[in-house]
């Protein structure tokens, strides 16, 4: 090459692969979008979620609400809420 000759367009190389190759390219490059929009909104939901709830929690099942969604966690929070209860409960004796 010669010169700046800058009158001719780049070369697309997409269209020098063939079908599967094409594929592939746009399926990682489909794979990488998502997985950067689902990175920008675990952290957008972090940030919101440090916002929303940084008022302390007036209660145990409060504390506990932003899992409270997902009826597994509901219950671990609900079992872990009585275990508590009843540990405070031993510790404060029975006629507190």
């Amino acid at each position: 090459m010669t010169g700046s000759d800058n009158t001719t367009p780049p070369v697309v190389l997409d269209e020098h692969r063939g079908m599967a190759s094409q594929k592939e390219t746009d399926a990682r490059r489909h794979r990488s979008e998502v997985e950067a929009d689902q990175a920008a909104l675990r952290r957008s939901r972090a940030e919101l979620e440090k916002f929303l709830f940084a008022a302390p929690a007036a209660d145990w099942p409060d504390a506990a609400a932003p899992d409270a969604r997902d009826p597994r966690l509901k219950h671990l929070i609900e079992d872990a809420t009585a275990d508590l209860n009843r540990l405070i409960g031993r510790i404060a004796g029975p006629g507190a």
